[in-house]
């Protein structure tokens, strides 16, 4: 009888109800990945959020190619090196720099742990350590010679579309990947309700917009694809599953991975974007 009452009072999630959440996700998205004092109320569940976190990353790229425009205002041929520094900086507060604290921790646990409980342990101190200091200089310096060299190019369009994919990698490492500590910690509300749901939705906003930069868009997704399962390989392996730091980690590597490959490519990445050129 009990089993029946409460069947009889329960109902199905309204449409304006599922609006509403996923309005919240997406305010949750914003204010976990950025500083951006965005208003509304925060999802009751975290992982709804998920899907949200290449719309976040489409924000932060934009960010930085409006900033990457101000090298078209300086006389004498710009100043590649000088933009790509500020660049760095907005990439740095608007991010607060989170997932530079995550590639710190997870370097001093490759590092200086020696099984799954110190590298977990390493992650949860709070102290810098050697690998980790290391880790975010290279990191950082990696970035700045990317940014300038795109500048230099005129491809700095490419880090929109870099950034997309750098927050969908860690969407799916959050659905692949159990979290890694039994306790809980910061990240464990997205991991514990990540779905397929969440992973599918983040990859339909990813694909639009590799499509949009065309079979190059396309093929900087399949790198971070194959950056993201290897890294995924190594978490489960040596982690055991995934933590807020090893996330932030992840969208490091890829990024990283990303500015320097179009880097390397350079000019020809806005000679072949779009569709168009195959025609010719």
């Amino acid at each position: 009888m009990l089993y029946a009452a409460n069947c009889v009072r329960w109902t199905p999630p309204t449409i304006d109800f599922m609006k509403g959440e996923m309005l919240r996700g997406l305010v949750t998205a914003f204010r976990t990945l950025t500083i951006f004092p965005v208003p509304g109320r925060e999802a009751s569940d975290y992982s709804s959020a998920l899907p949200f976190f290449p719309v976040v990353g489409f924000a932060l790229g934009a960010l930085l190619w409006l900033v990457s425009l101000i090298d078209r205002f300086i006389g004498d041929s710009g100043w590649p090196m000088g933009i790509a520094v500020l660049m760095l900086l907005a990439n740095i507060i608007s991010t607060r720099a989170l997932h530079l604290d995550g590639l710190a921790d997870f370097a001093d646990a490759l590092g200086g742990g020696w099984d799954k409980r110190k590298r977990l342990e390493i992650m949860k101190d709070s102290r810098l350590g050697v690998f980790g200091g290391v880790a975010v200089i290279v990191a950082l310096l990696c970035k700045w010679l990317a940014f300038s060299r795109l500048v230099s190019m005129g491809s700095t369009l490419w880090v929109i579309l870099i950034f997309i994919i750098a927050r969908t990698m860690q969407v799916q490492l959050a659905v692949r990947l159990d979290y890694a500590r039994v306790e809980g910690g910061t990240a464990s509300s997205f991991v514990q309700g990540a779905s397929t749901y969440h992973c599918i939705s983040a990859y339909v906003i990813t694909m639009i917009a590799a499509l949009v930069f065309g079979p190059l868009g396309l093929g900087a997704l399949a790198v971070a694809v194959i950056v993201t399962w290897m890294y995924e390989v190594w978490c489960r392996q040596k982690i055991g599953g995934i933590t807020g730091d090893l996330l932030g980690a992840g969208n490091e590597i890829v990024e990283v991975t990303l500015l320097l490959v179009a880097a390397m490519v350079g000019k020809p990445l806005m000679v072949y974007i779009g569709w168009n050129w195959l025609l010719h």
